[in-house]
């Protein structure tokens, strides 16, 4: 397994952070920010457009 890091970034906080992406759920599964446990799909989660083609190629 290779290491991928995404740079994630909340829609209600804005809470910044880094994640490994082979622990994140698929982009259209839920995932919740650490900081204000706002839920939404992963990619919206995703800062870059690059983050985003990572996420959806693992």
């Amino acid at each position: 397994m290779q290491e991928a890091f995404v740079e994630l970034t909340c829609p209600n906080c804005d809470k910044l952070w880094e994640e490994d992406a082979n622990y994140m759920p698929d982009p259209d599964e839920s995932f919740v920010c650490p900081d204000c446990s706002t839920e939404r799909s992963a990619s919206v989660f995703a800062r870059t457009e690059r983050d985003l083609e990572v996420l959806q190629q693992l």
